[in-house]
């Protein structure tokens, strides 16, 4: 406000408050008789001589609360943002952390069944091994038989006689057959069923 224009104003307030004092008292009452005409002249040159920077000051007393109130708002929505973003991080590194438990526990369980699976086929193949071992044993016991049968001494050769019908009835009896034992044989073919 320039000093003129507050000189301004400050003269024109004086003169109302002279028109105000020089009025005429009413009877029985604080109210004086002014010229109305006169009166609101000087009141609308106040007005106008009040400089702009008072008009926007006005103005921005009247703003200044919907601008305070607009940021109160703004305040609280950012507020409102930052704490359901933190309670989505916490969610998030909550989820993550019980995701990781349960993928640990499911690989310790994968674990734990892939050993006692392996222990179970090795078990199933020492069995079959055994039976195995123990079917060889029987037909070896009955090779080396067969073997001990076929063994014949055999005398020094006489000369053949004109005979030779004797020769080959001797060698017709002569055991040449090897017998798989009964129990060998269902042992054996018991081995395949399986």
């Amino acid at each position: 406000m320039s000093d003129q224009a507050a000189y301004d104003v400050e003269s024109i307030l004086l003169r109302l408050k002279e028109l105000v004092e020089a009025g005429r008292s009413m009877p029985m009452s604080a109210s004086v008789l002014v010229n109305r005409e006169e009166f609101l002249e000087l009141l609308e040159e106040s007005i106008a001589t009040l400089p702009q920077e008072l008009r926007h000051s006005r103005w921005l007393l009247k703003e200044r609360e919907e601008f305070l109130s607009q940021a109160r708002r703004e305040a609280d929505d950012i507020i409102e943002a930052g704490r359901v973003r933190a309670e989505r991080m916490v969610e998030r590194t909550e989820v993550v952390r019980e995701a990781r438990r349960v993928a640990q526990s499911v690989v310790d369980d994968a674990e734990a069944s892939g050993r006692q699976l392996r222990h179970e086929a090795e078990d199933y193949v020492d069995q079959k091994l055994a039976a195995f071992e123990v079917v060889l044993e029987r037909t070896m016991h009955s090779v080396q038989k067969g073997r001990e049968r076929l063994q014949v001494v055999i005398e020094p050769e006489a000369e053949p006689d004109a005979d030779d019908s004797d020769y080959e009835r001797e060698m017709e009896e002569l055991p040449v057959s090897i017998e798989v034992e009964a129990d060998l044989e269902e042992t054996f073919f018991d081995q395949d069923a399986r």
